[in-house]
């Protein structure tokens, strides 16, 4: 078996260092096409051609030489946009750069040259570019590994193991100087390609001419890159065959559910929050709590709880707490964007406060748009607002206050926090596959979004005159409790007023609820 994994590792590394000298092969010969008129010159005034054929040729040949001294110059200068992630220095996790150092050593490769989290269920290795290379026939510095911040406090610390082996072992076909050569040419292009789109090509020539020259060399490379790292991927995962294989398949499992518990985090608890400028500080510690109740409810996950038992992977960490307020804080910024000059408008919210601090002030925020929108702020009674969206159904009024009240969200979500742009002529953030930002402001249609307002105001009338308290469900996010029970059938009857003009049931259910629609609802 032994000798099997090496001869699949031998023959994937073969063919990645083939498919890297591909790569520099098209950089060798887009050199070779810009030296040509200047060897075409030489020739002429070797043998002694006429002057006036010979002239031309050289300015051709020193224009040439020039634009492409030029453009390699700017493109060694460009410099790829780095993933933003957050540095864990030895000191903060000793544990965990010992765990990575052991599993390099078992592997026989180089130790990655940093630890850096992200906030995402992924990890890869990243070059960081302007760090020293070796030696010529010396392989270059070890890429920093990066690793998904819900993995640490999710997995056990042999399923992160096991989960991180072939990405480490990464870490020896990157020490190849061929692949390495390779891939800060794919760097370099891909970023001189990415200043060039946000450029004027009319103020910058140069950038223009260099970022089509990129462009050009990356599509001619495409195919042999892509071969590349699909050969460097077996060759790592070849070596890590024999690490921890029971625990791979387990650890996938957990990378899955990871991914689940996160994705509904994010979009049903975190977007609300930052969507009024508040950011929740331990992200981290709530994908436990999502996938904890995930396994509650759901049956095909129920043993997973069982692990909970076993030391979690974020005690690696000297102090996770700390970490995890850096994660959240990164979260926020990457997947909404905090305006510029507007940071110190959005403050964290501990998950105690969540349900007063976050889900109230949404009810209150919807409401008051609502009654805006009826022109009932004078008599901001669940009666009132009832009875005029009754009115307009009737007029056939219901798409147009739908639309206002639509339009007017989207003008107070925008003011508090716009996606902060990248300025002309920068490189955008660079996000890996699976870290896209979300959207500011899910779309959705416009009675959806009245629907939304409707229930957010009798969330508040009930709140007000009942017993009932806003809540949070670690998957659904904003919820109204009564009793400590989460009520699940407001939906029906907002719907049947919303898009059938029918206010019976949801007058019904007020009833029942013990809501007093005669009395103000508080909007502040």
């Amino acid at each position: 078996m032994l000798q099997r994994e090496a001869r699949g590792t031998g023959e994937a590394g073969r063919s990645a260092r083939q498919d890297a000298l591909a790569v520099l092969r098209v950089r060798d010969g887009a050199l070779a096409l810009a030296l040509l008129p200047a060897a075409v010159a030489i020739v002429l005034w070797s043998a002694g051609a006429d002057p006036a054929l010979c002239l031309p040729v050289a300015g051709c040949a020193a224009a040439c030489l020039a634009l492409a001294a030029a453009s390699a110059l700017l493109m060694a200068r460009s410099r790829p946009a780095l993933t933003p992630v957050i540095e864990v220095p030895e000191r903060a996790a000793p544990a965990l750069h010992g765990l990575i150092r052991e599993l390099a050593e078992r592997l026989d490769v180089p130790v990655p040259g940093g630890i850096a989290l992200t906030p995402d269920c992924d990890s890869w290795l990243e070059e960081i570019p302007g760090r020293p290379r070796g030696a010529r026939g010396q392989p270059p510095p070890a890429p920093v590994l990066v690793i998904g911040s819900p993995f640490l406090w999710w997995m056990r610390v042999g399923e992160l193991r096991a989960l991180l082996a072939p990405v480490v072992a990464g870490t020896g076909p990157s020490a190849h100087p061929d692949i390495a050569a390779a891939r800060r040419c794919l760097r370099a292009w891909d970023a001189t390609a990415a200043l060039a789109a946000g450029a004027s090509r009319v103020r910058h020539p140069l950038l223009a001419f260099s970022g089509l020259l990129s462009r050009r060399l990356l599509r001619a490379a495409a195919q042999r890159a892509g071969d590349m790292e699909r050969g460097v991927a077996r060759a790592a995962s070849a070596r890590a065959q024999g690490v921890d294989q029971g625990l791979r398949a387990a650890a996938q499992e957990q990378v899955g559910l990871a991914y689940a518990g996160w994705d509904r985090l994010l979009t049903r608890v975190a977007l609300p929050a930052w969507r009024i400028g508040r950011w929740p500080r331990r992200l981290d510690a709530g994908v436990v709590a999502a996938l904890t109740e995930l396994s509650r409810r759901d049956r095909l996950a129920e043993g997973f709880a069982a692990r909970l038992g076993e030391r979690p992977a974020c005690d690696l960490l000297e102090e996770p707490g700390a970490v995890d307020e850096e994660i959240s804080l990164l979260a926020a910024r990457l997947f909404h964007g905090i305006p510029q000059g507007r940071g110190a408008d959005w403050a964290p919210v501990d998950w105690g406060a969540y349900a007063d601090e976050v889900v109230d002030r949404i009810w209150r925020d919807r409401a008051a748009r609502l009654f805006a929108a009826l022109d009932a702020l004078e008599t901001p009674t669940l009666a009132c607002a009832l009875d005029r969206l009754a009115e307009a159904a009737g007029a056939a009024g219901t798409d147009e206050l739908a639309a206002r009240v639509d339009a007017e969200a989207a003008r107070a979500e925008a003011a508090q926090g716009v996606r902060q742009e990248s300025p002309p002529g920068t490189m955008p953030p660079a996000f890996p596959p699976a870290l896209q930002p979300l959207p500011a402001r899910p779309s959705r249609g416009e009675r959806e979004s009245l629907a939304e307002h409707v229930a957010a105001a009798v969330c508040c009338a009930a709140a007000d005159t009942t017993g009932a308290v806003p809540g949070l469900d670690w998957l659904d996010g904003p919820v109204l409790l009564a009793d400590g029970v989460r009520r699940r059938d407001l939906t029906g009857p907002v719907h049947r007023l919303v898009d059938e003009g029918d206010p019976g049931p949801l007058r019904d259910w007020l009833a029942a609820a013990g809501v007093r629609p005669d009395k103000p609802v508080r909007l502040v």
